[in-house]
Formats: structure tokens, sequence, C-alpha cells
């Protein structure tokens, strides 16, 4: 997605160790418009698939999944990643490591909210190593439900989760793959 590419280029941040910073945009601001041209894309890539649940992760994918779900006219679930008092007691759960804060996290949905009927469409902001994707792919199969596809803003082509999910054969469409990275803040992205 061009639009997209044009928009990381203009404002990203490299920082050491292999961080693409997009939070001006992507995942701590967010621009609205753009959000809605992503989602007009996710619905142009997945319309015939069926979806009945856009599924994500807290907190940075809920930006891209609720108008995601609002093209697709179907309800955004995400998965929480802390037990509170007010969920529900029957919840589905599973273990995923999240690189960028280097723990080891559980992630939750109700029983209530997703079940062995959803057609589901996994979206999200980013796709490096793929612990997220993994982690709410087991919560879909956990419920018998069926993974459609992932929707992902950036991919980091240099990573091993793009490869690793799309093995499973899992359908991952990612507008914006990131092929290179330097500490000098150069990317280059793969033509799609």
């Amino acid at each position: 997605m061009k639009l997209l590419e044009e928009r990381i280029l203009r404002d990203k941040v490299v920082l050491p160790g292999g961080i693409l910073k997009v939070d001006s945009f992507l995942n701590h601001q967010i621009d609205p418009a753009l959000m809605r041209e992503m989602a007009r894309e996710f619905y142009r890539l997945f319309a015939a698939e069926g979806v009945t649940k856009v599924l994500t992760i807290e907190a940075s994918g809920i930006g891209i999944a609720v108008p995601t779900a609002e093209e697709f006219g179907v309800n955004v679930l995400f998965a929480k990643k802390a037990k509170t008092a007010n969920l529900s007691p029957e919840v589905y759960t599973a273990d995923v490591y999240s690189y960028t804060h280097k723990t080891q996290n559980k992630i939750f949905v109700s029983k209530n909210y997703l079940n062995e009927n959803d057609r589901v469409l996994i979206i999200d902001d980013f796709l490096a190593n793929g612990q997220a994707l993994l982690g709410l792919m087991d919560l879909v199969h956990a419920a018998g439900a069926t993974v459609v596809g992932a929707g992902i803003a950036v991919e980091k082509g240099f990573q091993d989760g793009g490869k690793l999910v799309r093995e499973k054969g899992v359908r991952v469409e990612s507008l914006a793959i990131v092929d290179k990275m330097d500490e000098d803040g150069n990317l280059k992205f793969r033509a799609q």
C-alpha cells in the first residue's frame, strides 16, 4: 500500500536494535484517515472470506481493527493482556512472548465472544517475530473457529514471523513489508 509506505518513510524513527517507530500515526497517536484507508484495503483483500469477527490484541491493533470491522459490518474483539475482575471466568488463553517488552504474557478472550461458527480475520499493527499472531491463532483454534487470514499494517520481512505464520497455511496480507532497515533510518520495501 503506497500510501502507508510513504507515511512510514516520512514519519518513521529507527531505534537501535532494529526497532521501527511509527507511533506518530499508527500505534500511539493515530491518524484516522490513514486507518480508514487501511481498513478499506483489508476489506478489499478479504471480502470473499465470510468474515464474522475481527480479532486483535490490546492495545496497538485496536486502532486498525475497529475501522476494519466496520468495513465488514462485524464486531471487533480484542484479546486482553490481563485477566480483569470484569472479564468472564470462562476464557480462552494463550501465551505470547513480547520481544518489545521482553516478557511472557497470557492473553485472554471471553468464551462468550468467540465460538466455532466464527470466521476470524486477525488484524495487527506489526508482524516481526510472529508471537502475537500465533497467540491469537491459538485462541481462535481453542474456540473451534476458523482463521480466514491476518491483515498486518507493517511487516518486518527480514524477521521470521511472516514466514513462520505463512508456513502454517495462514494467508497473511501485509500492507507494507520492510525487507531491509539500517540504523541510519534507510528502509527498503518489498515490491507487492
